[in-house]
């Protein structure tokens, strides 16, 4: 079957792109791997010994570099409707975060409190940009809502958000309930895209 100009065109791109040439020869599970890598290394977020919870982990590249900086003595709970392959260090459920079962699981699963959460969660887009805006901003209050209950007081909360309608508010939210909240284009993201991650520092406690 014969390729889409979308598709090929995304093809082309993904064979230009470094990052991605990076993430090839060095192994790593996609290029957000370096996403990660770079605002850790800016903002000093993973440490040995910290419990760290990834959102929308597939294909696990946030979720192994982090594996990879709080060894030893840490731990990573990776979750995600997509199947992971296994991770060194890594705890993977699969399921739906939306589905309260697999919250519930995922919340017995820790066992207690996270220092990080971390979510590079992400809608199949449709292409209508309202739609899509709404389906973002939704899985980005759902990140919200998991750190609210699950980070410890003083803990960390990444989040990718896209700009547009509801983003205002989003940060709002996260000036209420950290004590820092910071805006961060990593390299490794694209130019061209609207995404930008959020970090909130300083969990005030629910």
């Amino acid at each position: 079957m014969p390729r889409s100009k979308s598709s090929s065109a995304w093809l082309a791109r993904q064979a230009r792109d470094p990052y991605v040439k990076r993430a090839n020869k060095e192994g790593a599970r996609s290029r957000a791997h370096f996403k990660l890598a770079e605002i850790d290394a800016r903002d000093k977020l993973l440490r040995a010994g910290m419990t760290v919870v990834d959102l929308g982990a597939a294909p696990g590249g946030w979720s192994e570099y982090a594996a990879a900086r709080v060894a030893p003595g840490g731990r990573v709970v990776a979750v995600d409707l997509l199947p992971i392959a296994p991770i060194v260090g890594v705890e993977i459920i699969q399921g739906n975060i939306i589905d309260p079962e697999v919250l519930n699981f995922l919340e017995s699963k820790l066992a207690g409190a996270a220092d990080l959460v971390i979510s590079d969660m992400a809608p199949n887009m449709t292409g209508i940009a309202l739609r899509d805006q709404a389906l973002s901003a939704e899985l980005a209050e759902l990140a919200v809502d998991f750190a609210e209950k699950r980070l410890r007081r003083g803990g960390v909360l990444v989040l990718k958000a896209f700009h547009g309608a509801g983003f205002d508010e989003l940060i709002g939210r996260l000036r209420r309930q950290f004590d820092k909240v910071a805006t961060r284009k990593p390299g490794a993201s694209r130019s061209e895209s609207r995404e930008i991650y959020l970090l909130a520092k300083g969990f005030k406690g629910a």
